[in-house]
């Protein structure tokens, strides 16, 4: 089986897509002759022209609302914006219209737009390059919002959410974009959206992560061989796979989370709210988050020290051990 980079296991994922279904296009800066700022599109404008690979102005509003255009027309429209930073111009034609479009049209129309974008730090990248911003997506209703954490996941995730027929917003995180080496089919297969995945079962503790972080998460169990830790995967994070989530802190009665995005009103916020809903006598102790500040990413020289680790993560496991019950 073929061994790939996230990278190329989305290009192998768009590629066997735009060969199944010829409504499929992509539209984005610098995509086409030059594969696109992390070449992830690379070689497709060569395979199927430019009339379906479209290098685009920079302009993010207007390759989404030509997107948005282009799908109410029957087309499948895949948005490439350059780095998570730059979405924001384009936040009006997501949140007012793609999200809006099937329940103001009562089911008539809907916008099954796919937007890439690349997130995260990690990479010690300039301003606007290194944000998480995953969280103003999953409040929108009407959007659906992915994550992989690595390139087999990434390939099964872009297949499903190409053939979606409601707005997907695929996060990239650029962190581990080459940095994990995985075997991924040559063939198509699909991965469901909204779907946790539960990497590993335990009995202690609940370690909950998403994108890049999944990584470290899985290295942090190698410090905590003396813990048994189910670890949980959330591929997608809206809608979030609040069953999975339940059923394993009802089990383990303790919880951590990680998450890179800042720690006010983040996903981990919301997991914590649903678990008090849905298993708060199931709780033994509070639940820990390992999140970014609530400052502005910093630049190169102290990306480290508000990124998540190993070591901030073994030191959540280790506080809600102690601080359960009869501890």
């Amino acid at each position: 089986m073929p061994v790939r980079n996230m990278v190329e296991a989305l290009n192998e994922a768009l590629r066997l897509e735009m060969k199944r279904d010829k409504n499929i296009l992509i539209i984005g800066e610098d995509v086409g002759e030059d594969g696109g700022v992390f070449r992830v599109t690379d070689g497709l404008a060569k395979e199927f022209g430019n009339s379906r690979v479209i290098d685009s102005p920079l302009a993010e509003s207007g390759i989404v609302g030509t997107a948005i255009g282009m799908s109410l027309l029957g087309l499948k429209p895949v948005c490439e914006i350059q780095f998570e930073g730059f979405i924001f111009p384009a936040i009006d034609q997501l949140v007012n219209h793609a999200s809006r479009m099937r329940n103001r049209s009562r089911g008539r129309f809907t916008t099954p737009i796919l937007v890439r974008c690349p997130i995260g730090g990690g990479i010690k990248a300039l301003e606007h390059h290194s944000d998480s911003p995953e969280t103003y997506f999953i409040h929108t209703p009407g959007l659906k919002v992915v994550m992989p954490s690595g390139p087999y996941d990434a390939k099964g995730l872009m297949i499903s959410a190409l053939r979606e027929k409601d707005p997907v917003i695929f996060f990239e995180p650029k962190k581990i974009y080459r940095a994990i080496k995985e075997e991924v089919p040559s063939e198509a297969y699909a991965i469901p959206i909204g779907k946790a995945n539960v990497i590993k079962e335990g009995r202690d503790v609940t370690l909950i992560a998403y994108g890049a972080w999944v990584k470290t998460a899985k290295e942090s169990l190698e410090v905590l061989k003396d813990v048994s830790v189910e670890l949980i995967d959330l591929r997608t994070l809206s809608p979030l796979d609040t069953e999975t989530i339940i059923n394993s802190v009802k089990k383990t009665g303790k919880c951590v989370i990680v998450q890179e995005a800042p720690k006010t009103l983040g996903l981990a916020s919301e997991i914590i709210a649903r678990i008090n809903e849905k298993a708060l006598y199931s709780l033994e102790a509070p639940v820990e988050r390992v999140c970014g500040f609530d400052t502005i990413v910093p630049l190169r020289l102290h990306e480290e020290y508000y990124l998540p680790s190993v070591a901030k993560i073994v030191s959540a496991v280790e506080r809600v051990l102690k601080n359960a019950k009869g501890n």
